[in-house]
């Protein structure tokens, strides 16, 4: 089942997630949602607050990454094979010299904007059977699990701009939330008269 996402200006966007546990309702088909709806949208990254639920989780499948001839061999392996769930994650360490990539939000569509991180990341999280794990993440696929773990912390890639880039996209963000826009995919906007 494909569901709506979450348009910016909608509150829950802004809301740090919920820990759940393996009894959190029917979390199997939620996952298996938000899967299909990442992919009918053609995302890399769903987080569970896109939804509407303010809760730790979120899937990402990097794998359309993995086809840029700019990667060495081995990013391009690591990206094939990034197809994960997330739940209750934390990032432990950040390391390295903030660098610059060009990103995107489902909630924000037809605004991309270059954004700073850190290229290597140490994380821990539980996975869909609820088994702990501990990482260490680099190049693209620490920075969609940062762009991802931003929104369970109520946090969007546009709070990472400079105050003139926040001023040149006001107008845009406005629209997106108020429903003018058009995205290829189904949405849910906050301040939509009815």
């Amino acid at each position: 089942m494909v569901l709506p996402i979450v348009a910016y200006g909608d509150p829950v966007l802004r809301k740090v997630g919920k820990e759940i546990d393996k009894d959190y309702p029917n979390l199997t088909e939620l996952i298996a949602t938000m899967k299909e709806t990442m992919y009918n949208a053609s995302g890399v990254g769903l987080a569970a607050p896109q939804i509407g639920k303010d809760i730790r989780l979120f899937v990402i499948d990097a794998s359309p990454f993995a086809g840029d001839e700019d990667l060495s061999d081995d990013e391009r392996k690591v990206l094939e094979g990034f197809n994960r769930v997330f739940i209750n994650a934390k990032i432990l360490e950040e390391e390295g010299e903030e660098w610059v990539f060009n990103e995107g939000c489902l909630s924000i569509p037809d605004i991309r904007e270059d954004v700073w991180r850190k290229p290597t990341i140490t994380i821990e999280y539980q996975d869909e059977n609820f088994e702990k794990k501990t990482e260490v993440l680099s190049g693209l696929a620490a920075r969609v699990f940062q762009h991802e773990y931003d929104h369970i912390e109520g946090v969007l890639f546009t709070d990472k701009l400079s105050s003139l880039k926040k001023r040149l996209i006001k107008k845009k963000l406005e629209n997106i939330s108020k429903g003018k826009i058009n995205a290829d995919y189904r949405m849910r906007f906050p301040n939509l008269k009815r």
